[in-house]
């Protein structure tokens, strides 16, 4: 009969542990949407807007896994999809939330294009450095006077 009660404990709490972990993960999603619209209607920016749902929402989520950018992001453009009537104003918003990836993937080949032709010019430095280091070694260190006989 212990046996019982154990694992009708611990089916009871397997169950009812997730359900309070997805409750608290949507209110922190929904307030992270309230938080970052509120605020774009307001008149901030954008990045300010969503540093403050950002944290909030990471804030709110705890334990041992950390909320990723996008999921926030998905979480907020979630909620307001979810309730339109009362986010109407921020639909506008959540395009900057979901930037364009391939113009991100662009830049940053773009970027590592940029980094990989400096450390050949680099390269290229150091070599002509060390080609002439070593043609100056071929000479002598005293100076021939031109006139002197």
């Amino acid at each position: 009969m212990q046996g019982f009660k154990k694992k009708s404990i611990f089916l009871t709490l397997g169950i009812i542990c997730p359900l309070t972990l997805q409750i608290s993960k949507v209110n922190a999603g929904s307030f992270g949407a309230e938080i970052f619209c509120t605020m774009r209607d307001g008149g901030n920016d954008h990045e300010s807007s969503w540093e403050a749902a950002y944290t909030y929402i990471k804030k709110q989520k705890g334990g041992f896994f950390k909320v990723s950018p996008k999921q926030a992001a998905a979480q907020i453009t979630e909620s307001v999809i979810r309730d339109r009537e009362n986010f109407s104003y921020c639909v506008e918003y959540l395009d900057n939330l979901h930037p364009n990836r391939k113009l991100i993937r662009d830049l940053k080949k773009e970027e590592e294009k940029r980094e990989q032709e400096s450390k050949d010019r680099e390269n290229k430095r150091k070599r002509l450095e060390k080609e002439l280091e070593e043609a100056n070694e071929e000479f002598p260190e005293e100076t021939l006077e031109r006139y002197s006989y």
